[in-house]
C-alpha cells in the first residue's frame, strides 16, 4: 500500500512541474484536488461496503499519489510567485507553520475521528475536504502572475527546467538534503520504533518524541517570521547539521526527556532550513520556471526515502542497530559539510528586491550574486 502511494511521487512530479509552468498554476491544483477527491470518495465507498480488495485500494492509493505529485510543484510555484519584497521569507514561514500545524493537528484529529465514526466515514470527509479545497482554489485571483506562453513541448520544458537547475551550483545542495531526508526517514520509520520498544517503554514515548518534533517545526517557522539571515543558504545549511542528532540519540540511547528535546531542536532546524531554501528559490529563479525547478528540488529531496527505508533492515542485520544509527548520523554530518564547500552556498545573500531574472528590479545592496543568474 505504501509503495502504491510513493511510486507516483517518483514518476510524476517532474511532469507535474512542467505542466504547472504552462497554464495558470491554480488550475493544476484544482485538477489535482479533483483527482484526490475522486480517489478518496471511491476508497470510502469500498470501505463502507466492506468489499474492498487489495488491488482496488492500491489503485486508489496510486491515484491519490498522482494527485499529490502534480499538486506539490504547482503549489510551490504558486506560492513563490505570489509574494514579493522583504516580506517573502515571512510569508514562507507562515505558510510552513500552517502546513506543519495542520499535519500535527490533522493526525490527531484523524485518529480521533477514526475512533468515533470509523475509517470509511473519515475517508468520505477527506474527499469532501478535497472538493471544498478545489472549489476555493478555482476562484483564486491570479492576475498578478505574468501570462506564460507554451514552450516547445513537454520534453523541451523538462530540459529547460533541468538546465535551470544544474546551472546554479547552490541548487546542487538538493543532493545533500536527499541523503539527509532519506537517513532521517529510515531512522524515524524503522529504527525509532524499535529503540522505543526495547529501551524507552514502547510506542507511547516514541509518539511523544514525534510530537515534540512537530512542535519544533511550528516554533521554527514562527522563529523564521522574525529571523532573516543575511547569508540565506549558509544559515540554512548549518541548520541541517542537527538532523544528525536524533540518530545519535537513538544510538546511545538517551532517556525520553533528552530525546524529546533533541526532536524539538531538530524540528526547529528543519524549518529554519526550509524557509531559507524557499526564500532562495523565490529570489533567484525566474517566475516562469518556478514549478519545474521546485519539481526537481522536490524529486531530489524525497527520491531516496523509499530506498533508505528498504535498506534500513538489512543494514541493521549486517552492522547492528547501534552501528547503523551512528552511520546515519555520520552520513548527515559528512554530506552537509561537503555542501559548505560550494562557494555559492556560502556566498548567496538575501536581497531586499528580486533580481531581474525573476522579473523584478535588482536591489542596490545585492552583493556577491551567485553564478548562473540569467
Amino acid at each position: 500500500m505504501a509503495a502504491s502511494h510513493t511510486l507516483p511521487l517518483g514518476l510524476f512530479p517532474l511532469i507535474g512541474g512542467a505542466v504547472a509552468d504552462r497554464p495558470p498554476r491554480h488550475r493544476v491544483m484544482v485538477a489535482a484536488n479533483a483527482l484526490s477527491c475522486v480517489s478518496q470518495a471511491a476508497f470510502a465507498v469500498l470501505v463502507l461496503s466492506g468489499e474492498a480488495q487489495l488491488w482496488q485500494m492500491m489503485l486508489l492509493t496510486a491515484l491519490g499519489g498522482t494527485g499529490h505529485a502534480f499538486f506539490s510543484p504547482a503549489t510551490e510555484g504558486m506560492l513563490l510567485s505570489s509574494v514579493q519584497g522583504e516580506q517573502a521569507s515571512r510569508a514562507f514561514a507562515v505558510f510552513r507553520m500552517a502546513m506543519q500545524g495542520a499535519a500535527v493537528g490533522g493526525a490527531a484529529l484523524g485518529g480521533a475521528m477514526v475512533a468515533a465514526i470509523g475509517p470509511g466515514w473519515v475517508l468520505a470527509a477527506d474527499a469532501a475536504a478535497f472538493a471544498i479545497a478545489g472549489s476555493m482554489r478555482a476562484f483564486l485571483d491570479v492576475r498578478h502572475v505574468p501570462e506564460r506562453t507554451p514552450g516547445g513541448g513537454m520534453l523541451a520544458d523538462l530540459r529547460e527546467g533541468w538546465r535551470e537547475f544544474v546551472g546554479r551550483p547552490w541548487l546542487w545542495g538538493v543532493a545533500q538534503f536527499s541523503i539527509a531526508n532519506a537517513v532521517v526517514a529510515a531512522a524515524d520509520a524503522v529504527y525509532g520504533p524499535l529503540v522505543a520498544r526495547d529501551h524507552l517503554g514502547g510506542a507511547g514515548p516514541w509518539g511523544l518524541a514525534l510530537g515534540f518534533f512537530g512542535a519544533g517545526t511550528v516554533v521554527g517557522a514562527l522563529l523564521m517570521t522574525r529571523w532573516k539571515p543575511r547569508r540565506l543558504l549558509l544559515a540554512g545549511t548549518l541548520c541541517v547539521f542537527p538532523l544528525a542528532l536524533p540518530s545519535a540519540a537513538l544510538a546511545v540511547p538517551v532517556p525520553i526527556t533528552v530525546l524529546c528535546a533533541v526532536m524539538f531542536l531538530t524540528g526547529l532546524s528543519v524549518e529554519a532550513f526550509g524557509v531559507s531554501w524557499m526564500t532562495a528559490l523565490h529570489q533567484e529563479i525566474p517566475e516562469n520556471k518556478l514549478s519545474r525547478v521546485a519539481a526537481y528540488d522536490w524529486f531530489g529531496s524525497v527520491g531516496l526515502v523509499p530506498l533508505a527505508t528498504a535498506l534500513a533492515g538489512p543494514a541493521e542485520t549486517a552492522f547492528g542497530r547501534t552501528s547503523a544509527l551512528w552511520g546515519c548520523a555520520t552520513l548527515i554530518v559528512v554530506v552537509t559539510a561537503a555542501v559548505l564547500c560550494v562557494p555559492d552556498v556560502r556566498n548567496l545573500r538575501r536581497r531586499t528586491k528580486q533580481v531581474a531574472a525573476a522579473g523584478r528590479p535588482e536591489s542596490a545592496d545585492a552583493e556577491s550574486p551567485v553564478r548562473g543568474l540569467g
